[in-house]
């Protein structure tokens, strides 16, 4: 059974519209946990593909993709890009452009 902050994380994340991003500190505080970013890449981590999260959405709080490459990055840069988001060669995103503020 999953916790109600667990609760909290996957409601914020599965808002998160196509063609926005979000920073997993971003996402903590709009679940309510101002310093639950580790606890948002937990919820990522344990249960994206079994919830359907769109994990390619969150980024670093500096923009950036925070899979290595080969491990991740390759892949989550298409998926964005597929979104219409433009990413640049070293896996940032703009966040003033492409950012969702929740509403």
């Amino acid at each position: 059974m999953p916790t109600e902050t667990t609760l909290r994380i996957r409601a914020v994340l599965a808002r998160v519209p196509r063609g926005r991003v979000l920073s997993y500190g971003a996402a903590a505080a709009m679940a309510g946990l101002p310093n639950g970013a580790r606890q948002v890449v937990r919820v990522l981590h344990s249960c994206a593909a079994n919830e359907g999260l769109p994990w390619h959405r969150i980024l670093r709080k500096d923009g950036g993709i925070a899979l290595p490459r080969g491990e991740g990055f390759e892949l989550q840069k298409a998926l964005l890009e597929a979104e219409g988001v433009a990413v640049s060669a070293d896996g940032r995103v703009d966040l003033a452009r492409y950012g969702w503020n929740g509403v």
